[in-house]
């Protein structure tokens, strides 16, 4: 397992009985996570301490309870600020364990030797476009929400890349890269973390399962004579590490590189043991 231990403003403190124990910063939040089906005794003061707690509907959905937390936030990892804030459907804005792609594509930017042109898509608050941008590539950030895109451009300013090579645009993720294609435009490197379920600005429905390959390759067309790196992240329950490794080796199998995937996690204080948070894919030329 890939495993996102680099942290220091984020902390994975417990797990017990459906949900985790985290602190995010100065702020101790509890939220729900389907993986954690043990029952451990909470032994921790902070389950008591929490700033926040998301509780499960048995009808769907949820809602926050709070205990003086902030309206917002911000923590770092390494150079990288980022704001944080409880919405809709337990999230803070971040997925810590994607720390782990992070570094790993960074190297790779930072080591290439040449100008990297990374294609950033269902890009979200920003935490690979910025990650990217901070290793010297030229990032196009691409997501159906403006509000998100308004958040990865604060997350940016926080984090002194206001200047960077960074494109920002709100719009169909497969709309955007079809129109690319017919451009001529061509990247160096994609990343990709594609929802679960969905819906297009015409109410055209994305399920992972019934689009993903094909938008795989449609996406492999943008891929200019030196690819870099394809990475695609993937939190559909069931959607092993082995399928991440079996569309990106047939979808780019006659480029040169390779593929791994795995799952990737974040390591839980209490026990030392690892929480999957769900999978990725990585082919590297």
């Amino acid at each position: 397992m890939w495993t996102a231990d680099g942290w220091k403003d984020y902390q994975l403190l417990d797990t017990s009985s459906g949900e985790r124990l985290e602190r995010w910063g100065d702020y101790i939040l509890i939220r729900p996570d389907p993986q954690v089906i043990w029952n451990t005794p909470r032994t921790r003061k902070e389950w008591e301490q929490k700033n926040g707690h998301y509780h499960r509907s048995r009808q769907g959905g949820g809602q926050w309870e709070f205990f003086h937390l902030p309206k917002q936030w911000s923590i770092q990892y390494k150079d990288l600020t980022f704001h944080l804030k409880p919405f809709h459907f337990k999230h803070t804005g971040l997925f810590p364990e994607q720390a782990v792609n992070w570094d790993w594509f960074s190297e790779k930017i930072r080591h290439a030797g040449r100008k990297i042109k990374v294609l950033n898509l269902f890009a979200y608050t920003g935490g690979a476009t910025l990650s990217a941008a901070a290793a010297g590539a030229s990032v196009t950030h691409v997501d159906a929400s403006k509000g998100m895109v308004t958040w990865a451009k604060e997350n940016a300013a926080a984090s002194g890349l206001k200047d960077a090579p960074i494109r920002w645009l709100v719009d169909d993720c497969i709309k955007f890269v079809e129109r690319e294609i017919r451009r001529g435009n061509q990247y160096d490197a994609i990343i990709m973390d594609p929802p679960s379920y969905g819906r297009g600005p015409k109410g055209e429905i994305w399920k992972l399962e019934d689009s993903v390959f094909s938008f795989i390759t449609l996406c492999t067309r943008l891929l200019g004579p030196r690819p870099l790196f394809f990475l695609i992240n993937s939190y559909t329950t069931g959607l092993a590490p082995a399928v991440l490794t079996y569309m990106l080796s047939t979808a780019l199998k006659d480029r040169d590189g390779h593929v791994t995937s795995q799952e990737i996690g974040l390591p839980v204080s209490s026990s030392g043991l690892i929480l999957p948070c769900g999978a990725s894919g990585r082919w590297e030329a």
